[in-house]
């Protein structure tokens, strides 16, 4: 049987026969959209009257055990991680052109948020000088230090990705590219805010969200990013495929009947 062309709508993406179906990348993109949500639960914080009590605070001190709220925002937490790996596995991979080395960063980042939510914080750092005291002198469960590792691993994991993201994409104009630049920039700038943050312990609640917002604006990127199957061009109908076809793209099956 000769080589056939299927063509769906859903999507800009030109999926091959690696087993990626537009029905799974249009699942783990919803999924994804799903994790980001949760991922974004502070965004409703600042309309709860009571919740957060000082600027100065970070959002992960409002899951302090015995705070209100606090179980449902740990489960915010994990369910975001879990969702976005989940969505990140199925989406897999693959990019505009070919593999992604960034992916498994973003695999790293999702899990580590996970982990975060399932280990809250025991007390307050970024309001009381006690905690903060404690913590430095290893005096706090080690649940705690689990919470504070895996944050910094999630601030790690997705700069690192986002650099790699920009390094792979460098010199082309997508719209992916252009987003994972803009990203790159708005950290360049948020880091040295963050450091202030921690150095003086006020104004918590405004930086933080730039972070929130551009890790999640990654997480997205990279769900919608644009499939290219591996096989090249000359292996679909012995012709290079066209522009158009690149662009809107279609699922070509190939072999015998």
């Amino acid at each position: 049987m000769p080589v056939s062309t299927l063509g769906f709508s859903s999507g800009r993406d030109r999926i091959g026969t690696s087993g990626i179906t537009a029905a799974r990348v249009d699942l783990a993109r919803a999924l994804g959209i799903g994790g980001v949500i949760a991922y974004n639960w502070w965004a409703a914080v600042p309309f709860v009257p009571g919740l957060m009590t000082s600027h100065n605070e970070f959002f992960s001190d409002l899951e302090v055990p015995g705070l209100r709220d606090a179980d449902l925002m740990q489960r915010a937490d994990l369910l975001a991680g879990v969702v976005m790996l989940v969505a990140l596995l199925m989406r897999g991979g693959s990019g505009r052109h070919g593999a992604r080395r960034e992916w498994k960063w973003l695999l790293a980042f999702a899990a580590a948020g996970a982990i975060g939510g399932r280990f809250p914080y025991v007390c307050s750092e970024g309001l009381s000088a006690t905690c903060r005291s404690l913590e430095w002198h290893l005096e706090l469960p080690l649940h705690h230090y689990i919470h504070v590792v895996s944050g910094i691993a999630e601030f790690l994991f997705l700069t690192v990705a986002v650099i790699v993201a920009v390094r792979r994409t460098r010199g082309e104009m997508t719209w992916e590219a252009r987003a994972f630049r803009t990203i790159l920039g708005v950290l360049v700038v948020g880091y040295p805010l963050l450091g202030f943050v921690y150095l003086s312990d006020r104004w918590g609640a405004f930086v933080e969200p730039i972070f929130f917002v551009c890790f999640s604006a990654m997480i997205v990127v990279s769900l919608f990013e644009p499939i290219v199957r591996a096989t090249s061009p000359e292996e679909i109908d012995g012709e290079p495929a066209t522009a158009e076809a690149a662009e809107w793209g279609g699922v070509r099956t190939t072999g015998n009947a």
